[in-house]
């Protein structure tokens, strides 16, 4: 009976699973069976990832108001205060446009508080 060779069908999926996992490191880019498995966790990681980074740049804006209030010590000395009082007022700026006011024109920030307090 003759040798029966594969095809290239099993060659091709192969190759393309490869090209996702090229840029990982060690085994998990050239072991065909860790491949389909790194390549799930890397889906999965950057799925749940994007959730996290929106709740990370939260923090850190109202990080970075509170600290410029703190430390100047304008109207309030608490952030809740500065952001109850802005929603009392119907200002509507959010946390972003905010921190970006108080990192680049903290004089701005002043004139925001002092409207809102």
């Amino acid at each position: 009976m003759t040798r029966i060779k594969r095809g290239y069908i099993a060659r091709k999926r192969r190759r393309k699973i490869r090209l996702f996992t090229s840029s990982f490191r060690g085994t998990h880019s050239r072991l065909t069976r860790t491949i389909p498995q790194q390549k799930i966790k890397a889906l999965v990681s950057a799925n749940r990832d994007r959730d996290r980074k929106k709740r990370y740049f939260r923090g850190l804006w109202i990080s970075r108001i509170n600290a410029l209030i703190s430390e100047n010590q304008y109207i309030y000395n608490l952030y809740s205060r500065f952001v109850h009082n802005l929603y009392k007022r119907k200002l509507l700026l959010n946390r972003k446009i905010v921190a970006q006011i108080a990192i680049f024109k903290g004089n701005c920030l002043f004139m925001i508080a002092n409207g809102a307090g």
